[in-house]
């Protein structure tokens, strides 16, 4: 018997679903970092073993659209609740269940099993101890404190999971920290057990559904969300123009598209010293994605406005459909 089948994860941003994407599949295939939004495509990640194969995908964060980019996103997380097989909701211990209740009510409405994982609970212990509120708790508007006694991270953890029970009935809830590997094997095993028989429906030796070329203007990105604040890494798109490959190097030209002159001005930095720094640090990072020596050139150029023009956006793939 071989069971096979779509898995898709969603949620709000910033609750781990990146992280989470790449425990499960043991590769880093989403880009994780502290700020909210890093996901904007819909990315597959494909596990594989003998009897099974599990095609997982990772989603941008739920959000209320303020352009056409994010108007995007959010069809790439809504095009995840028409096609799996097991769908993942992954909230974390401090966010609160009601945001985006549009979103939600269509989940409720999801006759296909859904896990709703509730992430970071080893931050618990720290929300007890220093006795803050959470807004998901159905205690949210008394204190975390009985008698001034701070409340144990398992009271914490049941009021949680009564919220969301209340919010998703028919949800199987499991608590879960993607970071330390907490409860992902248990997590990879009821997903087996929900999965319905069927053939692959990928080579077994594919990892995922995007090409290399994405995965370098990916891991750019990333270091222009790590090292660049306020609207600069939302404003920014990155293409590989070019990714020429031999046994032993990969020659690498990619271009940073921003809105503004004065943006593109703060991402070269005084005297080159911002962009040489993505550049080496993306470099050192691509070496170890690829196991190769990486010649990266990459230039900056301004394409006015591209984040809220149709045309624009759907040259830089970012078509649901």
């Amino acid at each position: 018997m071989h069971k096979a089948g779509f898995v898709n994860i969603v949620g709000n941003p910033n609750v781990g679903k990146s992280t989470l994407m790449n425990q499960l599949v043991g590769e880093r295939i989403s880009i994780a970092t502290f700020k909210a939004q890093t996901t904007r495509h819909r990315i597959m990640g494909i596990v594989n073993t003998p009897d099974m194969q599990i095609v997982f995908s990772d989603t941008p964060g739920v959000l209320k659209p303020n352009y056409k980019l994010q108007e995007s996103m959010l069809a790439f997380s809504e095009s995840a609740l028409q096609d799996a097989d097991v769908l993942l909701y992954v909230t974390d211990v401090v966010e609160n269940p009601e945001k985006n209740m549009d979103f939600l009510e269509k989940v409720q409405k999801m006759t296909i099993p859904v896990l709703l994982l509730i992430n970071k609970i080893d931050e618990l212990q720290r929300l007890g101890v220093r006795g803050e509120r959470l807004e998901n708790t159905s205690a949210a508007d008394k204190s975390l404190t009985t008698n001034h006694q701070p409340l144990t991270p398992q009271q914490l953890l049941g009021d949680i999971v009564e919220k969301w029970h209340g919010l998703l009935p028919n949800a199987e809830i499991l608590p879960i920290s993607a970071k330390n590997k907490f409860g992902t094997d248990m997590l990879l095993k009821r997903i087996y057990e929900l999965l319905p028989e069927s053939p692959a429906f990928f080579d077994k030796d594919q990892l995922t559904d995007k090409p290399a070329r994405f995965f370098v203007s990916e891991i750019i990105r990333e270091k222009i969300l790590l090292y660049y604040d306020k609207e600069i890494p939302y404003s920014v798109e990155v293409v590989v123009e070019s990714f020429k490959e031999d046994d032993r190097q990969i020659h690498i030209n990619a271009v940073i598209y921003v809105e503004r002159d004065s943006q593109k001005g703060i991402i070269i930095g005084h005297q080159g010293v911002a962009l040489k720094k993505v550049s080496t640090e993306a470099r050192k990072s691509l070496e170890k994605f690829f196991d190769k020596h990486i010649y990266l050139e990459v230039f900056v150029k301004v394409d006015k406005d591209w984040r809220s023009s149709q045309k624009e956006l759907n040259n830089f793939g970012y078509n649901p459909e």
